[in-house]
């Protein structure tokens, strides 16, 4: 299994690191659409629509993805602030009620994930590759961090009911983790760490930004646990599904382009 999982990581970076440092920004659009595409239909399958209804949610999304690039990148900006209502108010209360969206509300929350998401990934990129490298090595360094504080120093359940692995002590470790990451990038001049004055920049972008990965993480898993799966799909060899690979990605990609905004850096 172990073998499997390295095998296929080391094949997505042999396609993903040169798309997205040598693909003309026309055709990096294409990709994202491609890839916003799949994690729709995942979506679906995790929402329970089957038949036209599966197929009507991802031409849809796939269309909507195109066309806020395209023609309303204006709208496409918009979406990081709803993508802020949806993670940080949105999701905690489904948490707290133990709300799992079905039917047309599967499908808003659908698009409150992906679409965002995806024109985050575009609009990240145009920065620069480095600064989407950065804010993703963020997520893995959050991820990392989680993962041996918790198994160091867990005591306390973050979620049982969604994720039984995750503890209070592992996110502490990963807000850590992530802002000494943040500290160390403001002198390599990231615009997303930057900001004035330094330390609030690093202090809201590293605590924010771990947090709603934790999120991200969370709800993609209670919405497994509702439908049933163990993971979104089987595309990808021992990982799952896309959107086992970006749920915590398409928490904080759009939250990252919501910040640089907030800063006048986007």
């Amino acid at each position: 299994m172990l073998g499997t999982r390295v095998i296929t990581a080391a094949a997505l970076l042999m396609v993903l690191l040169p798309a997205l440092f040598f693909l003309p920004s026309a055709l990096w659009r294409y990709a994202v659409l491609l890839v916003l595409a799949v994690a729709s239909w995942e979506w679906a399958r995790l929402a329970r629509f089957s038949g036209k209804y599966m197929w009507a949610f991802v031409i849809l999304t796939a269309i909507a993805g195109g066309i806020l690039q395209a023609v309303f990148p204006g709208a496409a900006r918009a979406s990081y602030g709803i993508a802020f209502v949806f993670w940080v108010l949105v999701v905690p209360i489904m948490f707290l009620t133990a709300l799992r969206p079905s039917g047309w509300l599967a499908a808003i929350a659908g698009w409150c994930v992906l679409l965002p998401f995806a024109s985050a990934v575009v609009d990240l990129r145009e920065m620069g590759p480095w600064l989407l490298v950065s804010v993703m090595a963020l997520v893995w360094v959050a991820d990392i961090a989680a993962y041996f504080f918790g198994r160091a120093f867990g005591a306390h359940k973050l979620a049982p009911a969604i994720s039984p692995g995750k503890t209070w002590e592992g996110v502490a470790g990963a807000v850590l983790a992530t802002t000494v990451y943040a500290l160390a990038n403001v002198y390599l001049g990231n615009p997303l760490f930057g900001q004035e004055p330094v330390w609030r920049g690093v202090l809201i972008a590293a605590t924010l930004l771990t947090a709603v990965s934790v999120i991200g993480d969370l709800f993609e898993s209670a919405m497994k646990r509702s439908a049933g799966l163990k993971d979104s799909s089987n595309l990808l060899p021992g990982h799952g599904g896309v959107l086992d690979r970006i749920d915590s990605l398409t928490s904080t990609l759009p939250l990252a382009a919501l910040l640089l905004i907030w800063g006048g850096k986007l």
